[in-house]
């Protein structure tokens, strides 16, 4: 899978994205990342590639053509025969979420458009951006945090890039679920010890307690994802009994 980040900073990207389980994917070539920076291409002297807004207002906006001329070098280069899926990082956008990211995971090749000062010029967003996203309800100086957190969490999608094949299937969000307390050595730890359970040898048991853990946090702490979880008749009994005795120690 091939990223493709349309940038003022490419150096944020690159350095930001080559550690740990992203940088070794990239190192091993199951994914790549290249970030272009826009200034390459733009035909000013002094390299600008904003101006001021139409009918006033503070700060400045994204010129198209810059933008443009990067998209169109990019899709030239790859010979893409078909139009790519560009994604704008915008707080206007879809709040990005698990799902999402296993949708953008089928894609060969991922575009990503980030944004800066007041804004980009809402004709070449038409032009060539497919997906407008958002990671949350808040503002950044600019997009690439935010593409470089979508990049991480699609690329742990595709075959290869976790070295452990169940890693990707019990973590948070799997099945609208959070993922269950962790424990290691020591086996008591400032008076703590590790739930009996985990230390029995009986997979069936430890399976069936991570599965009731996982349902308690959710409930716990983001109740709203239940609605679309993916559970057993055992496990709604086990969830309308939280429910009923909420507060009290499960």
């Amino acid at each position: 899978m091939k990223f493709y980040v349309m940038t003022l900073f490419p150096e944020m990207i690159t350095g930001g994205l080559s550690y740990s389980i992203l940088g070794r994917a990239i190192k091993s070539g199951i994914v790549s990342v290249e970030a272009v920076n826009i200034r390459d291409f733009t035909e000013d002297k002094h390299k600008h590639v904003d101006d001021y807004p139409y009918g006033g207002g503070a700060g400045m906006v994204m010129s198209c053509e810059p933008i443009e001329r990067t998209y169109r070098h990019l899709c030239e280069k790859r010979r893409l025969r078909s139009r790519p899926r560009v994604i704008y990082l915008t707080p206007q956008g879809r709040v990005f979420d698990q799902t999402m990211a296993k949708e953008f995971a089928q894609e060969e090749d991922l575009f990503f458009l980030c944004g800066h000062y007041e804004g980009v010029d809402e004709r070449v967003l038409d032009a060539i951006v497919t997906d407008r996203v958002s990671i949350g309800d808040y503002v950044l100086s600019g997009g690439e945090l935010a593409s470089m957190v979508m990049i991480d969490a699609i690329a742990r999608m595709v075959p290869g890039v976790l070295t452990n094949e169940e890693s990707g299937s019990t973590e948070s969000f799997e099945g609208n679920l959070l993922e269950y307390p962790q424990y290691t050595r020591p086996e008591v730890w400032q008076g703590q010890r590790v739930p009996e359970v985990l230390l029995s040898g009986h997979h069936a048991k430890i399976e069936e307690w991570r599965r009731q853990q996982s349902i308690l946090r959710t409930w716990e702490t983001r109740p709203e994802l239940l609605d679309g979880a993916e559970l057993s008749k055992k496990e709604r009994k086990f969830l309308e009994e939280i429910k009923k005795n909420s507060g009290a120690e499960m």
